[in-house]
């Protein structure tokens, strides 16, 4: 009887690791009629930045902002080097309800964080309350009202028929050029980049002399075309191109005809050496400014890290070219109707027992849109603030009017790149959101990463590669998996590998400490016989 009660604890302690996750309390915000400035209210507040001191420090200084209108309100910033860290780290959180109470993450986050039940506060009474909603009479700072957020930006927080989060910045991608080198090629920039051109002057750009230095640059190096994020480079094509990858219910459309023939030609540019990534070479900025670059495509937040004169340079003195750098929107397949991603970081609030404390959580969140924040952080780099009512201040216009003054806050590439989106916002698109977009997207900047692994190694490239190629980034991520359990539960297959490892770890370690108890066990009750 005491072997059986030992085996059952351990297989109960074992099997309580996997039960738990998702079961937690269901909690139903319900907005308080007044806000209690009598109790205190300390949140947390889950935030990412580039190792970007100044973003830091206004992070810090919006908290203390808001803390001096709120001084019942302690709010505990945590600061993460990526984002895929937070969405990490919010998910093995969820099961202990110790999420943070504002994050700053992505639709396509939001979508999985919620398939643990309510974790994440709809927002869409709160935006409208007279009280505290957007621009609302008890609020004690100058907020945005709602038709003051820019519309295209707030409806890319809305899915599943509700607002789950308030964006915070927004950029795009923007192909960064060396315009002194595409004219020493023998060729003159076109008003819009075509996928064409680039191809085109990316493998004139391969040609060595009989030292084997390149023509262009006179180096031994020269990636003449790079692009950072291949997820996007993908998604966008597709666009460009009409064809599929995804619906808004979650149906994946990736593996198509377009696909594969989009992936051929990336493989014959890869395999001629005229066409790199970030994740197989490095940071396309840093090739860029050491003339080893061309074409060097990154969001037009990493915007002052690019060009011979930029403030957040990060390569030695000695390795830098002097160029004139340009900024493009992304390659186009019709140059008629360009078409971009628009993409950057958005605020969710996390739902909790205490209605106060997640109106204390909404205050704080909102206070994130005022102009001094929303301004400030956007002159950070080339981000776009998300309100009409920063854009048109005159602080915020007067920014824009210095561009070139110096190379420091004025830097012109940073405010050209902001530019870029502001005056593209209607040409910019959004990928569908639901539990998997995210691995949705990481497979399709899988495919180009493998692709181009493939012809550098001089991999034949067949319909029979890609055949497999589409089968096992299927089964990488999951994709075939996409579903919930008909609950609205979190499944285990929908956790991030870390996680599921963190909880397998635990049980086998459970299992060998039953192990170890029984054996024991058996040792004493043998020596007792004897």
């Amino acid at each position: 009887m005491k072997k059986l009660l030992c085996v059952f604890m351990v297989f109960a302690c074992v099997f309580s690791l996997f039960g738990c996750h998702g079961k937690r309390e269901e909690k139903v915000f319900t907005i308080p009629e007044q806000f209690d400035t009598e109790g205190n209210y300390e949140i947390s507040f889950w935030a990412k930045n580039d190792t970007n001191l100044t973003q830091v420090n206004i992070y810090k200084q919006a908290i203390a902002d808001f803390e001096a209108l709120y001084p019942n309100i302690k709010v505990n910033l945590r600061l993460y080097t990526d984002y895929g860290r937070i969405y990490n780290d919010v998910i093995t959180n969820i099961s202990t309800d110790t999420t943070p109470n504002v994050c700053i993450t992505y639709p396509d986050h939001i979508a999985t964080y919620l398939t643990g039940g309510d974790t994440v506060v709809p927002l869409d009474d709160l935006f409208t309350d007279p009280q505290y909603g957007l621009g609302g009479s008890q609020l004690r700072y100058d907020g945005p009202k709602q038709d003051e957020i820019i519309e295209k930006f707030l409806n890319e927080c809305a899915f599943k028929g509700h607002y789950y989060a308030i964006p915070y910045m927004r950029s795009t991608e923007a192909c960064y050029v060396n315009k002194t080198y595409v004219e020493k090629l023998g060729y003159t920039l076109p008003e819009i980049l075509t996928w064409d051109f680039v191809w085109e002057v990316a493998e004139a750009a391969t040609k060595k002399d009989e030292n084997g230095n390149y023509l262009v640059n006179g180096q031994k190096v020269m990636l003449p075309f790079m692009y950072k994020s291949t997820d996007n480079m993908m998604i966008q094509m597709l666009r460009q191109k009409g064809a599929g990858y995804s619906t808004f219910d979650g149906q994946v459309q990736i593996f198509n005809d377009t696909t594969a023939e989009l992936l051929y030609e990336i493989g014959e540019h890869a395999g001629n050496g005229a066409f790199a990534t970030f994740k197989m070479t490095g940071y396309p900025a840093n090739y860029l400014n050491a003339g080893q670059c061309i074409f060097a495509v990154d969001s037009t937040a990493g915007a002052t890290w690019m060009g011979s004169d930029a403030p957040l340079l990060d390569i030695a003195e000695e390795d830098l070219v002097q160029f004139e750098t340009v900024v493009y929107p992304v390659p186009q397949f019709d140059p008629e109707n360009p078409i971009m991603i628009s993409q950057g970081p958005s605020i969710c609030v996390f739902n909790k027992a205490d209605s106060q404390e997640v109106l204390a959580s909404w205050l704080f969140a909102q206070f994130m849109l005022t102009n001094s924040v929303q301004i400030a952080y956007s002159q950070t780099e080339g981000y776009c603030p998300v309100t009409a009512k920063a854009q048109n201040d005159p602080v915020y216009q007067d920014y824009l009017n210095r561009a070139g003054e110096d190379n420091q806050l004025h830097y012109p590439i940073k405010i050209q790149a902001t530019r870029l989106l502001m005056e593209n916002t209607h040409r910019s698109f959004v990928t569908a959101v639901f539990n998997g977009s995210a691995s949705l997207r990481d497979a399709a900047g899988h495919m180009i990463e493998q692709v181009r692994k493939s012809a550098r190694r001089k991999e034949t490239l067949d319909e029979a590669y890609m055949r497999k190629l589409f089968e096992d980034t299927t089964a990488l991520h999951r994709l075939d998996q996409i579903q919930l359990d008909g609950s609205g539960k979190l499944l285990l297959g929908d956790l991030p590998a870390g996680s599921v490892a963190l909880l397998c770890t635990l049980s086998g370690a459970w299992l060998c400490m039953g192990i170890y108890c029984l054996n024991q066990a058996r040792k004493t009750k043998k020596g007792k016989n004897q």
